[in-house]
């Protein structure tokens, strides 16, 4: 069983940064695809950024590159979504999903196999 677990969600202002972390249990996180996804309320959960198993390949939304950054450490089985210029619009529960064996990011929720609880992100003006 694989479980992930979110942290580093809060309250910032606009124009501020936050790092979310990811933390993976229960198997070799190395052999796992990760991605971050996020819904607003009233909207459906969006693709937001992706990394590759070795950390080779990264994918991003297009609302949010050149501000947010993925990355992993493979030795502390974390992933982490760096995210800098935020936004209102960026305000949003920030999930993270494993996908086993994904040698490309992914941007497609349905491609995941495991997910964590999701972390809030609240942008104020």
């Amino acid at each position: 069983q694989v479980q992930l677990v979110e942290s580093g969600g809060g309250l910032v202002q606009a124009g501020g940064s936050l790092r979310l972390s990811c933390a993976v249990s229960g198997r070799t996180f190395s052999n796992y695809g990760m991605g971050w996804f996020r819904q607003a309320p009233g909207k459906e959960r969006e693709f937001v950024a992706a990394i590759s198993r070795s950390g080779g390949y990264t994918n991003y939304a297009d609302s949010v590159k050149g501000r947010f950054t993925v990355s992993r450490d493979n030795a502390k089985n974390t992933a982490y979504l760096q995210m800098n210029s935020l936004k209102l619009e960026d305000t949003a529960v920030y999930s993270c999903a494993a996908k086993d064996r994904a040698l490309l990011p992914r941007a497609r929720g349905d491609d995941y196999d495991y997910w964590g609880q999701g972390t809030q992100v609240t942008v104020s003006s």
